[in-house]
């Protein structure tokens, strides 16, 4: 199967996350609650990529430390799920056992106008879902949570 086969255009995933929004926004009472919907829809997501993932790639063995999965995630999964590898990988100064994958201009942000009644919504929740659904089936369960920050540059670069 060639590459271009295995890739949905982006104005796709707008549309049908836009709509997942829409769905999900007529059924809560607050930002809180919009992300956590976003985050579950993400985890289910996230297993099914990982599993599809390590299909595709052919791999025989379970990467087995933490360090190796999440270099994995954030490399050859968000390759595969977003077209390129995450911004960083980075371990936290504070907590040992913190780690922070950055994208600086995450896809779902792109895409998504923030009602005023929904104030800091950050769509990257579903993002963060992916990625605990895919530590999860691996066997790392984790808590994954999705915090905005602004790119090296301080513009959004976010094309449609």
């Amino acid at each position: 199967m060639r590459d271009a086969d295995r890739h949905v255009s982006r104005s796709a995933f707008a549309y049908l996350f836009s709509e997942m929004v829409q769905y999900h926004t007529s059924r809560i009472r607050s930002a809180g609650e919009l992300e956590l919907k976003l985050h579950e829809v993400g985890q289910r997501v996230g297993a099914k990529t990982l599993e599809l993932v390590t299909i595709r790639e052919k791999l025989m063995k379970r990467e087995s430390g933490v360090i190796e999965m999440l270099q994995f995630v954030s490399s050859t999964c968000w390759k595969s799920l977003f077209g390129k590898v995450a911004d960083s990988l980075e371990r936290s100064t504070d907590c040992g056992n913190e780690y922070m994958i950055h994208e600086f201009e995450p896809i779902t942000n792109c895409f998504v106008s923030i009602p005023t009644d929904l104030g800091h919504l950050n769509c990257a929740a579903y993002i963060a879902g992916i990625l605990a659904g895919m530590l999860d089936c691996a066997h790392f369960p984790a808590v994954v949570s999705a915090h905005a920050m602004p790119a090296p540059d301080s513009e959004p670069h976010c094309y449609a």
